[in-house]
């Protein structure tokens, strides 16, 4: 594909947006290192975005169809990787890195990318998940890996897969009244999830309900909500940079995990209720143009990665945010592009890179047409 060509096909919306979220992530990480007195986050996230960068660009040089062939491949390794977590001691009471010296890598960021290629990989011309009994290969293998990441244990990475899985579905054309049955009987085994989830995981749903503003600081994970919402406030409309407003108490500003899950109030701090929309605005934006390749796209393989490349970055952005504002429980989810963390920036990255890679390749049907069926 020559130059020209292949820079008229890029989504520059994606392009420009997610080097506008990395930069305000950078804002909300500097802030955090200020507010802790000690901090060198921010010198290490500029560190891992200049590594990121060109990772996105080199995830848009190799046609997207060839990752076809080698989808089960890295999906099966990313499962491999998921047990290999166990060899290696717990950090903060879970199972959920392998340190490779220079950074402690994550295999559920590389789970999530892998999941969504053997999925497409699966889906693609098939007409037997129209009937629900086709439906039980695809959520054996959402099973499989969401089972995995809760042992470590990792509740917010693992309610990721199943949205994808039905945005995924809905793409490849599933029923709607099969996926609504579905997820009917989900909701029926919520009590059963309930008695499956650590104490830990129990507290912070319980903490969504129990949640106050007024009284004495809640203790626990109470502590980390009333917190968030405390430094959210704080920023008022037009935030501190603009304002120059500034409290006496510095335990105000204490805001545990800020700079990685919390990133989105430091950020609401620093630019107030005016940069959190800009924020959430530059989301929809990319999530829009994402739906729109996946919709220009011919080719069934590119667009059920894009479709849930769009449903796994927006889901994990409104858990993420809710979190923030009392309306999630909270996961222990990174906000993508923002929150620091080497793994989740740098398969966010790839993510957008293949959703690029579709875009300039999207591709021509050479079998059955998919996506559209009768209505028998």
């Amino acid at each position: 594909m020559r130059l020209r060509e292949w820079t008229c096909r890029v989504p520059w919306t994606i392009v420009i947006g997610a080097l506008c979220l990395m930069l305000i992530g950078l804002t909300g990480i500097q802030r955090g290192d200020e507010l802790s007195k000690a901090g060198t986050f921010f010198g290490r996230q500029t560190t891992w975005i200049a590594i990121s960068i060109p990772a996105m660009l080199a995830a848009t040089l190799i046609p997207y169809s060839r990752l076809r062939t080698y989808s089960y491949a890295v999906f099966a390794v990313s499962l491999l990787l998921l047990l290999a977590v166990y060899f290696f001691p717990a950090k903060n009471g879970a199972h959920r890195w392998i340190p490779l010296g220079f950074m402690n890598f994550q295999p559920s960021e590389l789970a999530k990318i892998a999941y969504i290629l053997a999925l497409a990989h699966y889906l693609m011309y098939r007409q037997n998940y129209r009937r629900l009994t086709g439906l039980v290969v695809p959520f054996v293998l959402t099973l499989i890996p969401v089972g995995l990441i809760l042992r470590e244990p990792d509740l917010g990475t693992s309610l990721l897969f199943l949205p994808v899985l039905f945005a995924m579905l809905f793409a490849a054309g599933a029923r709607l009244r099969h996926l609504a049955t579905i997820a009917v009987l989900g909701l029926a085994m919520l009590p059963l999830l309930w008695l499956g989830m650590s104490a830990e995981q129990k507290s912070r749903v319980v903490t969504l309900f129990a949640q106050s503003d007024n009284g004495p600081t809640p203790k626990g994970d109470g502590y980390h909500l009333h917190q968030s919402k405390t430094v959210l406030g704080l920023g008022g409309i037009w935030g501190s940079e603009i304002t120059g407003m500034a409290f006496d108490d510095p335990a105000a500003y204490h805001l545990p995990a800020g700079r990685t899950d919390f990133v989105f109030s430091l950020i609401g701090e620093r630019w107030g209720l005016i940069g959190c929309l800009c924020v959430l605005l530059l989301y929809v934006v990319i999530f829009g143009r994402g739906l729109m390749i996946a919709a220009a796209t011919r080719e069934p393989f590119g667009r059920l990665i894009a479709v849930g490349i769009v449903a796994l970055l927006a889901t994990q952005t409104v858990i993420n945010a809710g979190m923030t504002v009392g309306l999630m429980p909270i996961t222990g989810m990174t906000l993508p592009l923002l929150s620091y963390g080497g793994s989740s920036l740098l398969s966010t990255c790839v993510a957008f890179g293949l959703l690029i890679n579709i875009a300039i390749r999207p591709g021509y049907e050479v079998s059955p047409e998919p996506f559209r069926f009768g209505s028998s």
